[in-house]
């Protein structure tokens, strides 16, 4: 399974991001699609996730701001974050988990979301 994410970038605070990531390979399927967050010098924490069945969980920041999303029939799933702060600025990682004899998570490779004051 190969994971890819795309989006990013430098914004001014206020502005809004879309974050991609799509899952290919053969033959498995998704239980679920996340998207996480790591700030320089903090721990890696969840932002959002999505199951199978369209249920989704927000952490308290991402309430109200933040959308997570997904195309089940393209194994895509998205993050559209609207009025960033500065304190959102990190590395975003989406992730997933994969059932194929079993489960297993893969990570994107991370992009830089920077948005200045």
């Amino acid at each position: 399974v190969h994971v890819v994410e795309s989006g990013g970038g430098l914004v001014q605070a206020g502005d809004s991001l879309r974050l991609s990531c799509t899952a290919s390979g053969s033959d498995f399927s998704i239980n679920s699609m996340g998207w996480y967050r790591q700030a320089p010098g903090k721990q890696r924490e969840l932002v959002a996730e999505i199951t199978d069945t369209g249920k989704i969980n927000y952490v308290d920041f991402a309430k109200g701001r933040f959308t997570i999303s997904r195309d089940g029939a393209k194994y895509t799933w998205y993050l559209q974050m609207n009025d960033l702060k500065p304190g959102d600025t990190a590395d975003y990682y989406c992730n997933v988990e994969i059932w194929h004899e079993g489960s297993d998570y893969y990570w994107g490779q991370g992009n830089r979301v920077t948005a200045s004051a």
